[in-house]
């Protein structure tokens, strides 16, 4: 029998306290500094007591989440607490620990519930609970519905737990139900929305093709076909329609459901409906659902005129997630919980066995041209529309649109809620368009890599046979490549569009699968059989190149950053992707994607040209300045600027340069090098400080970004080298460059500003 489990009308107090996030008591007054050693801080100060309150475990939490939302579903019993509640009629002994059980007229539903802490237990978990089974389906029946034979599931709610192919495996053999974190925020969803039907969706899922008990029926109907399928005419109740209907919500993101095309319910457009409904409003229109062919059967009454559809009697024999709902979702829902929802009647138009793809297609037209639906719903509903298609590249196509979205609601994924989807709204986030991301992994050749005639002749790398299979290994290897990435350079990727980022849009994840193309082009030019492996081992293989590229990504200064976003168009992207490819190059010396030599040939080139603009630029004008101060400063003779102002080792070394050329130049001013200027501002720093100090620290870290400009300076002086500046250096290079301008820019207003107020002062 089952212990600890109560009517749930009897537990509203219960429900309360298990749908907060955080959990509370009250003590006397000397036990509240202890218990604040635990975690607990102080609510409320009574004049005897405190009533003290802690956020819950992540355990604690994730059960109570589970118990509400079975209380929410409206189960008939529930438990009370996840003490031991099961025990063994014949022995008395205690066999097993649930974390929730939840009990009504169809099903009997015990469910452990296991938070990354208690990510060992899960094999065991799975084992435990296929061997209460047999127990909790006689106590059910035995203590609450004596006269219905209730089907018993046993479920596993995960969170932050990784579920091995083992695990997963294990689980369908024992046929107990694994739900992570992302269907437990889905049916939390779908109940806030629909009040108690929600509980029929989640049935469906645990039970798909089970019978409902009791609710055969036999109903007359009109045959016809439409479009080439038999379909039905016929009315029903709301109330028997919600218990097998089924709507595949794309918000739910599982990519074992790829037959998704709906929207996710809209709880302001059910208010309106179930306003409509009390005021005794009627809907002229059909309910439009697909129905299995297996769940009924139609038998005409005398008549032949098949024209015009025949009449008979149509037997439904129904079962969990036997009628799929194609359009009208919020016509029936809205009946959830609603006092008419068993007398009122539906006009019905049912499909027999409609595949999904043409399921989808009718709902494209029949809500496409309703302003409510945006056409680039099209892009995300190519997977239901041509996921069993006859042309590989077709179905292939099916595979990336489903991919992408699975991406997008996997929690675990570096893309989750990054992608734009119709029903999305764009911010610093979400600022990936399905469309781009769809695009990048079309063109790389990932699936199928050659087709003559409609013959596939070669696979790549990402092709795994069939359609589930391939899908799988495709988010599996795109999801490792690009956390990878993203682990690399997180401070980057998180910022998504916002300020100072740039990387996790579309642009920049599209470089990320361009290079993932260019390293399996060259595994497999080093004869690494990729379609072969597993899909743990070729991300694996792939894993170096990963770090290397987020290294690369997580490297770069501000200001390379800002130039890699700002790269634009075509030419942008090939740079941005040809600049990865160099960096992998620094790491994997035989890396050498085709056309990757000519481009550092033309980049070395440009940058190098770019970079000795500045360094000139640069350097005339610190000649510029040094001059001009130490002659203002010192007086403008020789024996003034020249004698006080400069260093004695620098002015033997001008001296001797400047008499070998016989002054061809001019002055001993235009024989100073570069790096000389440091040390005459170094001489001289009160006068040199305000106007060429970079940054904080003693005068050597001010002046260090000189010595800077003085090596690459020697990079550029020698084109024929081997060795060029590094698009960071020439990054730094401009910013330096900026920042002199600046500086000078002011100082001349400065200085300004002097004159003015002197030559007032003097008026006066």
């Amino acid at each position: 029998m089952l212990r600890n489990v109560e009517p749930a009308e009897s537990l509203k107090g219960l429900a309360r306290t298990k749908a907060r996030d955080y959990e509370t008591k009250t003590v006397t007054l000397s036990a509240a500094d202890e218990a604040a050693n635990e975690g607990w801080t102080t609510d409320k100060r009574n004049r005897r007591s405190v009533r003290l309150r802690r956020n819950k475990s992540q355990q604690v939490l994730l059960e109570d989440r589970v118990w509400t939302l079975l209380y929410r579903m409206g189960f008939t019993y529930l438990s009370v607490s996840s003490e031991e509640l099961l025990l063994d009629p014949k022995s008395g002994e205690e066999i097993g620990q649930l974390s929730v059980v939840g009990i009504n007229e169809d099903i009997a539903l015990a469910a452990q519930c296991l938070t990354r802490e208690r990510q060992s237990s899960l094999a065991g978990a799975i084992a435990s609970s296929a061997a209460v089974r047999p127990l909790l389906s006689r106590s059910a029946n035995s203590q609450f519905f004596p006269n219905i034979k209730q089907q018993a599931v046993l479920a596993i709610f995960t969170e932050n737990l990784t579920l091995s192919t083992a695990v997963r495996e294990q689980a369908k053999q024992e046929n107990v139900i694994l739900f992570d974190a992302q269907d437990l925020s889905y049916y939390e969803s779908l109940v806030s929305h629909l009040g108690p039907a929600a509980k029929y969706q989640f049935f469906a899922d645990m039970l798909p093709g089970k019978p409902v008990s009791a609710l055969a029926i036999r109903i007359p109907a009109i045959k016809t076909r439409i479009g080439g399928t038999s379909c039905y005419t016929f009315s029903i109740s709301p109330e028997y329609l919600l218990k097998i209907a089924y709507v595949s919500h794309r918000s739910k993101g599982k990519a074992s459901d790829v037959h998704t095309y709906q929207r996710m319910l809209s709880r302001n457009r059910l208010n309106k409906i179930k306003k409509y409904i009390s005021e005794d409003g009627i809907f002229p229109t059909n309910i439009v659902v697909n129905m299995e062919s297996r769940r009924i059967r139609f038998e005409r009454i005398g008549q032949d005129d098949q024209e015009n559809g025949l009449l008979g009697w149509l037997d439904i024999k129904p079962a969990y997630k036997s009628a799929w709902i194609i359009d009208g979702q919020h016509r029936l829902f809205a009946y959830s919980g609603h006092e008419k929802a068993a007398k009122a009647r539906l006009a019905i138009l049912a499909f027999e066995g409609l595949p999904p793809s043409k399921q989808a297609g009718l709902f494209i037209d029949i809500n496409a041209k309703q302003k409510s639906v945006k056409q680039s719903l099209l892009q995300e509903l190519y997977a239901e529309l041509h996921w069993d298609s006859e042309v590989t590249e077709v179905r292939v196509r099916a595979i990336i649109s489903k991919a992408v979205q699975t991406l997008d609601a996997d929690p675990e994924s570096p893309l989750y809620q990054r992608i734009q989807t119709a029903d999305s709204i764009k911010d610093s986030v979400r600022c990936i368009t399905l469309t781009s991301l769809y695009g990048a992994i079309e063109k790389t050749e990932f699936f199928v890599t050659k087709e003559r005639k409609g013959q596939t002749e070669e696979f790549g790398p990402l092709w795994n046979g069939s359609n589930e299979a391939t899908l799988e290994r495709s988010t599996y290897v795109l999801k490792e490549w690009l956390s990878t990435i993203r682990l690399g350079s997180s401070d980057w990727w998180d910022k998504g569009s916002g300020e100072g980022g740039g990387l996790a849009m579309n642009d920049g994840i599209t470089t990320c699968i361009n290079i993932l193309r260019s390293v399996f082009l060259h595994l497999a030019g080093e004869g690494k059989g990729l379609p072969g492996l597993s899909n743990e081992n070729l991300a694996a293989l792939i894993r170096p190149y990963a770090e290397a590229l987020g290294k690369y990504f997580g490297a770069l200064s501000e200001e390379a950053r800002k130039g890699f976003r700002d790269l634009r168009g075509i030419q942008g992207q090939t740079k941005r992707t040809r600049r990865c490819q160099q960096a992998l190059r620094e790491r994997f010396p035989t890396f050498n994607p085709p056309g990757l030599d000519q481009f550092i040939s033309e980049e070395k080139a440009q940058t190098n040209i770019r970079a000795k603009e500045i360094i000139d630029r640069i350097e005339t004008t610190l000649q510029r300045v040094i001059v001009e101060e130490l002659k203002r400063e010192c007086g403008s003779g020789d024996s003034e600027w020249w004698t006080v102002g400069v260093p004695k080792q620098v002015r033997l070394k001008v001296t001797h340069r400047h008499e070998e050329e016989d002054g061809r130049r001019g002055g001993k001013e235009y024989y100073f090098d570069l790096i000389d200027y440091r040390t005459i501002a170094l001489e001289n720093w009160p006068l040199f400080e305000p106007i060429l100090g970079y940054g904080k620290g003693n005068k050597e870290k001010r002046t260090a970004w000189m010595a800077f400009v003085n090596e690459r300076r020697k990079v550029v002086a020698h084109p024929t080298s081997a060795v060029s500046v590094s698009l960071e250096d020439l990054a730094q290079l401009e910013e330096y460059d900026h920042w002199l301008i600046n500086q000078l820019s002011a100082g001349l207003s400065a200085d300004a500003g002097e004159d003015v107020e002197s030559h007032e002062n003097g008026a006066d």
